[in-house]
């Protein structure tokens, strides 16, 4: 194992190659969905992902604790929700605007914090948070300020808020449990989540076996489960804040992947996808005059 110092840029390397994989399974999943149904891709994904992990390390679960077993079930049932709304609105939007509308995470983080637990957001989450709005505007077509949103883009703004409850419980219970134990257990209820609510979402039939779709899903199980390891070892040397900002590239390699597929935003669509990435980093800065300002006080 390659020693990793503090200099070092290998972490941050492996989070950038992550986004790649991130990018190119929403066009990979959008395809799927043509041999399956949602809820029951998305259960085989995580049923793959935790066989995965589990193969790997399954001495973790010794000594689980009843903590572990609900920090893991609460982020296991709103990855469920985020990944099954997400795979919901692909049906019926491309999965450039998937990957865009679901980037909309970071910038609601603070927001739905503020309005749990009375954190004010900082001015430059809040000129963020502005910015990814007015990107959302237009990137959903309704430049004229008209605001409607179809089927596929408000199951995948529900996939984003899943993801933003993910991320609170995720902090809540960070440092109460193991980490490890926490990462198998999760991948395993958001599989049996999943597969719970296919009679709940109109989900009645098994889809016909295919190899095409076997592949798939382990190809996709697979990246769930290196996406899932790596973040949790890459942010042991990563700050945060920088971190979301190597995160902020995942969409745009899903627009580039989706580019090159054939997919075509629309002009005000583009400007809205830029304005949301602009979102994404202006609510992570901090810049240094603020800095200082703290320092002085």
């Amino acid at each position: 194992m390659r020693r990793i110092t503090q200099h070092s840029h290998f972490p941050e390397l492996t989070l950038i190659f992550i986004t790649f994989i991130w990018g190119g399974t929403f066009l990979t999943v959008q395809y799927a969905l043509t041999l399956s149904s949602p809820m029951f891709f998305v259960g085989c994904r995580f049923a793959a992902a935790s066989i995965a992990i589990c193969l790997l390390s399954w001495k973790a679960l010794k000594n689980t604790t009843w903590l572990d077993i609900l920090a893991g079930s609460s982020i296991g049932c709103m990855i469920a929700i985020g990944y099954g709304a997400q795979t919901i609105g692909l049906q019926s939007i491309l999965s450039t605007e998937s990957a865009f509308l679901t980037a909309l995470y970071v910038p609601m983080v603070p927001l739905f914090q503020w309005i749990i637990f009375k954190k004010a957001p900082r001015l430059m989450t809040w000129i963020g948070i502005l910015c990814a709005f007015i990107g959302l505007v237009l990137l959903t077509g309704n430049h004229s300020l008209n605001i409607s949103l179809n089927t596929g883009q408000l199951f995948t703004l529900l996939s984003a808020v899943a993801i933003v409850f993910e991320i609170i419980f995720i902090g809540l219970f960070a440092n109460k449990v193991n980490p490890q134990r926490v990462t198998i257990i999760q991948l395993i209820v958001a599989s049996l989540a999943a597969f719970i609510s296919m009679p709940i979402v109109g989900e009645n039939h098994l889809p016909t076996f295919s190899w095409t779709l076997f592949i798939i899903i382990i190809a996709i199980g697979l990246a769930s489960a290196l996406i899932q390891f790596t973040m949790n070892w890459a942010q042991q040397f990563v700050d945060p804040a920088r971190a979301t900002v190597i995160y902020a590239g995942e969409p745009v390699w899903a627009g580039i992947i989706g580019r090159i597929a054939g997919e075509r935003l629309s002009e005000y669509a583009i400007f809205g996808s830029v304005l949301v990435i602009v979102g994404v980093l202006l609510s992570e800065l901090k810049p240094s005059f603020f800095k200082r300002k703290k320092r002085q006080s």
